[in-house]
């Protein structure tokens, strides 16, 4: 069980589920966060790690929760017919979105994928998820001690960047992220200044990253610099590139580590105490 401010990974991968050999033990499953404080359960985003999250769930008895996507791309949503109290009367789960640009709004693009013949279950039967829209940037309205802010991210199509802060300690998740745009980043590290974990897309490395400009993604060497920049205690790498080994992992983890002492790779199973 999670202590009273915590946050565990079920799914570090992105674009993809990747399992097989290469990934045991940084895991396969796609973006998917369980995070506590006291008593209120937070969810952000449905990946495809969202499956065995939803079945421990269902394990441990019906409550209320928070679900906040960061953007709608398959990678962060396809665990979500997939999870099993979004079927459950007994479960309350309200389901959060701010990332769109335009018109769009969550209900709608989860229908999108649960429908034929693409699904052949249809959203109206996540009986027990209330569909919720917010703008990015804003904070969401709570009545117990957690406070969420959330900021625009650079990402095609739009994505949201949230932060934890908790009986003085903080979290703050940016995925899925290009840096870049000047007014973005100079918010982003307003948004993250000081906070004891930050999770930061690191799909790319500093190489890799002139050829898949523009794709939404930012690099591992961004991360620590950020990191340093504005007085993150520990970054942490996340939304690790399909195409990646766990002996390739390993050795982006001792690189980040030697440039930023204390810097982490996300790993399935991971639990963060700030």
């Amino acid at each position: 069980m999670a202590t009273d401010f915590s946050l565990r990974c079920w799914g570090a991968r992105g674009s993809i589920p990747t399992p097989g050999a290469g990934t045991l033990r940084y895991g396969g499953e796609t973006s998917c966060f369980e995070l506590r404080a006291g008593d209120t359960l937070i969810l952000i985003d449905c990946g495809s790690g969202a499956r065995n999250l939803g079945l421990e769930l269902c394990r441990q008895g019906p409550r209320e929760i928070d679900l906040l996507f960061t953007h709608t791309h398959l990678d962060h949503i396809c665990g979500l017919p997939f999870f099993k109290p979004a079927y459950d009367p007994r479960f309350k789960v309200r389901a959060w979105a701010g990332h769109f640009e335009d018109s769009a709004c969550l209900v709608d693009i989860v229908s999108r994928i649960m429908s034929p013949p693409i699904f052949p279950v249809a959203a109206k039967t996540l009986t027990a998820v209330d569909f919720r829209t917010f703008s990015a940037g804003e904070d969401l309205e709570r009545d117990d001690d957690l406070k969420i802010s959330t900021v625009r991210l650079h990402h095609p199509g739009g994505a949201c960047g949230y932060r934890f802060d908790y009986q003085g300690k903080s979290i703050a998740i940016i995925t899925d992220h290009e840096h870049g745009d000047p007014d973005v980043d100079a918010n982003v590290k307003r948004f993250v200044a000081g906070v004891d974990i930050m999770i930061y897309d690191a799909m790319f490395t500093d190489a890799e990253y002139p050829t898949y400009e523009g794709w939404g993604h930012s690099t591992w060497q961004k991360a620590v610099e950020l990191a340093a920049e504005v007085g993150v205690k520990t970054p942490v790498l996340f939304h690790h590139d399909p195409r990646r080994t766990d002996d390739e992992l390993d050795e982006i983890g001792k690189a980040a580590a030697e440039a930023f002492p204390g810097t982490l790779v996300a790993r399935e199973g991971m639990l963060l105490v700030p």
